[in-house]
């Protein structure tokens, strides 16, 4: 009895002593990293908060001095403008619309990749190539290229003098993003497809299940989870589209290709009303961040707890 109640506290001092240098050692590994957490939050949280201080006062840069605490007049103003209402409806039918074009055709273009065939390699960069193009270049390439009422490969496709961007000007702003993004769908679901295992298809092949069969039963339950990163990261940067709309439409005609981004760039810098403009970022933040986190809730129920795939 003596030699347990003089080891007890041994191996208990002596564990704490463990987990105090296995908190050093950590402390130690992740100290390399503080310089970059810093300039994070340097670059990201400390303007975000600034923004948020803004929002809660009448600021218009035409008129000095006029800067005052408004409290949430701001907010008030911002969900009873209707402009506003317009341009969040604008963005939800943007990020919707290209979100799931983008991503039936990164899927039927992966499909076909998957198989081989002479040339694969070459077709791949093809496709690849509009998404490494810088987004102002290819709406810039769209915009006249394409869309040029006269010169355009549209109007000598169709043979008429339609003014897409003027007639359609959501539509062909979503052209031009679908096809930008495209090709990152592309490559999410292709690199789903070469991670099955070859030898569940083959049995499913000697079991008699034809390729619609297969793809139902087999292929598309394992591209779920690469499926759903696609969608969320692709929902993500859609809905801060700007170069698009910014050199293709300028918003219009009217509001009618207004996004939420581009209508903050208007108050904050055409309009100079800084209140208004900081209290619309900060409602577009929120948002994001709901939808966002939805998103990687629905995402991570694949995942077990120790990162395994249920």
């Amino acid at each position: 009895m003596s030699t347990l109640s003089v080891d007890t506290p041994t191996s208990h001092s002596h564990a704490k002593a463990e987990e105090k240098k296995g908190l050093s050692s950590a402390a130690k590994r992740r100290l390399p990293l503080l310089p970059a957490l810093i300039f994070v939050i340097a670059v990201t949280q400390l303007p975000f908060l600034l923004t948020v201080f803004y929002s809660f006062q009448s600021w218009n840069l035409v008129r000095p001095g006029s800067r005052h605490f408004v409290g949430l007049d701001n907010y008030i103003d911002v969900f009873s403008d209707t402009t506003f209402l317009v341009a969040l409806l604008n963005t939800v039918l943007l990020t919707v619309v290209c979100v799931l074009v983008a991503l039936l055709l990164g899927l039927g273009l992966a499909i076909l990749l998957d198989r081989k065939f002479m040339g694969r390699g070459f077709v791949r960069t093809l496709l690849i190539t509009p998404f490494l193009i810088l987004p102002a270049a290819g709406a810039l390439l769209w915009k006249t290229t394409m869309f040029d009422p006269t010169y355009g490969l549209l109007h000598f496709v169709f043979g008429t003098d339609t003014d897409w961007l003027s007639e359609f000007p959501l539509a062909s702003v979503m052209a031009q993003i679908v096809w930008q993004w495209t090709p990152f769908m592309m490559l999410l679901i292709l690199a789903g497809l070469q991670s099955q295992s070859k030898e569940v298809l083959e049995a499913a092949s000697v079991d008699g299940a034809n390729r619609w069969r297969t793809f139902v039963s087999i292929t598309l339950p394992h591209l779920s989870r690469f499926l759903q990163l696609a969608t969320l990261l692709g929902a993500i940067y859609i809905v801060n589209s700007f170069d698009a709309i910014f050199l293709m439409t300028q918003g219009g005609p009217g509001v009618s290709s207004t996004n939420l981004p581009y209508y903050i760039y208007q108050r904050a810098f055409e309009g100079f009303d800084v209140g208004q403009s900081s209290a619309m970022g900060v409602i577009v933040v929120i948002l994001t961040m709901i939808v966002a986190t939805f998103a990687l809730r629905l995402m991570f129920r694949t995942f077990s707890v120790d990162g395994g795939v249920k």
